[in-house]
Order: C-alpha cells, then structure tokens, then sequence
C-alpha cells in the first residue's frame, strides 16, 4: 500500500522538478498531496498494529508448579462448643411452689457432693410435715385401738382392715412432707462446676423449674453443628482432630473421634449436631469454650492435588491457568471434589503433568504470558 502513489510520482519527472517550474495546474499538487498523506496515514497505522497484538497478551510475573498426584485427606472442619457429657450433668428444679430466700452459688463455682446451692422458704414446708406428723400419729392410735375391740369381740374384722389402710396412707402422706422439707434446699448430687443458675433471690419458683445445673469438668464433649448435607459424609468413629482455639493453624490438643450424629435437624439452627469426644486433651478444657474441629471424612490415595491459590472462583465454578510450552497461560474450567486448609483435590480439568499458574493468579487474563516460565 506504502507505493500506491507511484503514478501521481510519474507525472511530475525528476528533471522537470530540478530544472522547471511545474507545469501542472494547483488543483492536480492538492489531490496528489492529499491523496500522499492518506495513504502515509495508513502505512503509520499498519505499523503500530503489532505493537497493539503485544499489548492484548501482556507478560505476567507468576509462579507456576506441575501437577502431581498424592494423597488427599478430605476433612469438614467446624467449631464446636465444649459441654457436658451425658450422664454426668444433674440439672435441679425446685419440688414445689415457693419463694427463693438464699443463692448460694454462681456460675463457674466449683462445688462437691452434697453442697447447699439454693434455699427455699421452709416455713410452708415445716407446716406440712407438722400436719402430717400429727394426721400419722392419729391414724396410728385408731389402728391400735380397732384391733383391741377386734380382739374383745367387739367390733369387725372390716374395722381393723381400715383402720390399717388409714395408718398406711397417713404414713406415705408424713415421708412425702419430711421429704419436702429436706427440698427446702437444693443440693449437688455430684462434684462439679456450676454451669448454669437461673435462680434469683426472693423471686418465686414454680414447681419443676429449672434452677441450677452442675456438670462434670471430668467428663466434657465438643458439639460442633454441621449441615445436613455434610452430616451424610461423617460416621461414628471417624477421627478428629481438635485445635485450640477457633482459627485455623492453632496447636491440636489431641486426636479426638466421632460419639455420635444426631438424627433429627435442630430446628433453630437448621443444623445437625455432630457430638465429639476427646481423650486425654494436653490441658483442662472449659464449657462453653469454642474449638475448631477437623473431620476426617475420606482419604484418596491418588487424587490430583493442586495449592489453594491456583484455584480461581469463575461464575459458579472455578478454574485454573494452565501454561504451555511457550509460556502462554490458558484458562481451564475444573471440577472441585474436595479442600482442606492449603490443598484441593480436582475431580478433572487437569492432568498429571500440566504445569499451573499457583501464586499470581488472580487478576490474570487468558492468553496471558508466564515470565517464570516452566518449573
């Protein structure tokens, strides 16, 4: 195109140009000039278009790694919250409707068998051991004296039978009210820690209320709650392991296992409640305390593993950038079976072999060039 101007060149000859004036009119100069100009502009822009093809595939500074197999450990991780195991939590209720006249205890306290927690008012309870007493002590003496006029001849047998079965009520009636009366006060039935009180004095408690709860330190699980999806893939015994505190990369406190999954969704949470068990932990755990948890759910002895970082949310799915041999990164869409804290397990999208962009890349484009090259 650069020598398109050739025949407006062969009107004007060399020695007319040097030695004569142009015999061609102005208005031929102007379009032949014109006409020069556009088609410089078009050889300038044929220049500059390589340099825009350079621009389309810029060089990114990335690492890369070839993909290998391994083995892959798929884990659900959760936080799960230490409580009390069952069978070694005594929750205690007030026996009857009364008033609250002493809370002796708070939560966190330690307490042993036998410790005072709560009083009641004992004065309705005192009354009532009192009536029965003297209801026991009348039916007592009517029995006595029913089987003397038995015994005289006097009155029936029927007499004496009824006058038993009267002592035999009055005495249920006077162990149930001495038994109220020692339920004037609340005691712990087992050594432990007070883990919860709703007990406020001078406040009036209603029959079956609960009160005060004290749990066993000895013996504590970690409920940690999971979706129902996931509750499919845990079974009993699977291992677990415990780390202290809720972030991820903090000290294991031990190898732990699964107890036990419960079989129905919490319908609060509309989570399902995965209970742990931990042997010998390597300090004291204490309720209430948040611990992240790691299940074990499968192990696959020859998965395609590829870094976290490699991994590149696209839409829905993700995708990683495979490099050729020239260097050239291509976005390829995979399949995610599986994660753990810095590995994922690829169902497909990649072979073993493929070299894979790992740090850098995020933010890079298809078609974009590696300077690092190939591992």
């Amino acid at each position: 195109m650069c020598f398109a101007f050739t025949p407006f060149l062969r009107q004007f000859p060399l020695h007319d140009v040097k030695y004569h004036r142009l015999p061609l009119p102005c208005s031929k100069i102007r379009a032949a000039l014109a006409a020069l100009t556009i088609l410089l502009a078009a050889c300038g822009a044929a220049n500059e278009q390589p340099a825009a093809s350079v621009e389309a595939h810029p060089v990114v500074d990335a690492s890369v790694q070839r993909v290998q197999q391994a083995s892959f450990t798929e884990t659900a991780s959760g936080i799960g919250t230490v409580t009390a195991r069952v069978g070694h939590v005594a929750t205690l209720s007030a026996p009857a409707q009364s008033r609250i006249t002493a809370v002796l205890v708070a939560p966190g306290d330690r307490v042993s068998k036998g410790t005072v927690l709560v009083k009641f008012d004992p004065i309705p309870a005192d009354a009532a051991m009192a009536s029965a007493d003297a209801a026991l002590s009348a039916a007592r003496e009517a029995a006595l004296r029913a089987h003397r006029l038995v015994d005289a001849g006097v009155s029936p047998r029927k007499d004496a039978e009824a006058a038993d079965a009267q002592l035999a009520a009055a005495n249920a009636d006077a162990v149930a009210a001495r038994r109220a009366r020692q339920l004037a006060q609340l005691e712990s039935p087992i050594a432990g820690v007070v883990t919860r009180i709703n007990a406020v004095l001078g406040a009036n408690a209603d029959a079956g209320q609960l009160l005060v709860e004290v749990s066993d330190p000895a013996f504590v699980d970690i409920v940690v709650s999971v979706s129902p999806s996931l509750a499919t893939h845990i079974r009993q015994g699977q291992s677990v392991v415990v780390h202290d505190g809720a972030a991820v990369g903090s000290v294991a406190l031990g190898e732990a296992r699964v107890e036990r999954i419960s079989a129905v969704v919490d319908s609060n949470s509309r989570a399902v409640d995965v209970r742990i068990t931990l042997n010998n932990p390597s300090r004291t755990l204490r309720f209430g305390e948040s611990l992240l948890c790691e299940i074990t759910t499968a192990t696959h002895l020859d998965a395609i593993v590829v870094p976290e970082e490699a991994l590149v949310p696209d839409g829905e799915g993700f995708r990683v950038f495979v490099v050729d041999t020239a260097g050239v990164a291509h976005a390829t869409a995979v399949t995610v079976g599986g994660r753990n804290d810095h590995q994922v397990w690829l169902r497909d999208g990649v072979n073993v072999g493929d070299v894979i962009v790992t740090k850098g890349a995020y933010g890079m484009d298809d078609g974009s060039r590696v300077a690092k090259g190939n591992p």
